[in-house]
């Protein structure tokens, strides 16, 4: 009993950790996207820069946080969220970069402002290309917070980890197993949530 309890806090705190880490990275991606996506130059310096930050090892970039923020939550999170910036950001930046400008011209022709077009025309225009940079970065850090573990971080990693630690024991692979188990489960619980809420906020027009 107390082991199952204890597998449905990691894997609550799993998710948690993960869904988090991908709003926080949508919205600092999101607000990236909206300055950079009409410049070139701003967009592929935002995402090269991005996009370097994926070449780090995660253990690496882990054991860099942990002197600035301690062990725990905080490098955590912040490694994740900077893991899930770069699809996000990419997937951002093309969306609104693909707004026919007909449809902008079209709606400053009837009054709207710069920020009202940008509300109600692109963003919602963008907003497929968006979710799907969620969904890749959502797969990605899923995996990674396994390893997170090393920072004390939350999660299913303990688990995974507790088990690789005691190799030899009856027990060890079939306790990392089900860990990693159920975070390919959980991915693709959370991957279905989102095809979703994609069908529930895309008008069929932009669907289709």
């Amino acid at each position: 009993m107390h082991r199952r309890h204890q597998l449905l806090v990691d894997s609550y705190l799993h998710v948690s950790a993960v869904v988090q880490s991908v709003l926080l990275a949508t919205v600092v991606s999101v607000l990236i996207g909206i300055l950079v996506y009409r410049s070139p130059l701003g967009s592929s310096i935002a995402s090269a820069l991005a996009g370097a930050v994926l070449t780090v090892p995660s253990f690496a970039l882990l054991g860099l946080l942990i002197p600035v923020l301690g062990l725990g939550v905080a490098p955590t999170i912040t490694a994740l969220v900077v893991y899930a910036l770069l699809p996000i950001m990419r997937n951002t930046i093309i969306g609104l970069a693909s707004v026919d400008p007909a449809v902008t011209d079209a709606a400053r022709g009837v009054g709207m402002n710069r920020l009202r077009v940008l509300a109600r025309i692109e963003l919602p225009l963008a907003w497929p290309a968006i979710l799907a940079g969620m969904r890749v970065s959502t797969q990605l850090i899923m995996g990674i917070l396994a390893l997170a573990a090393y920072a004390k971080g939350p999660g299913l990693g303990n688990l995974i980890f507790s088990g690789l630690a005691r190799l030899g024991s009856p027990n060890a692979v079939p306790q990392a197993l089900v860990g990693t188990i159920l975070v390919v489960v959980l991915a693709l619980v959370l991957d279905g949530i989102y095809v979703l809420i994609g069908r529930l906020t895309t008008s069929r027009g932009i669907r289709d």
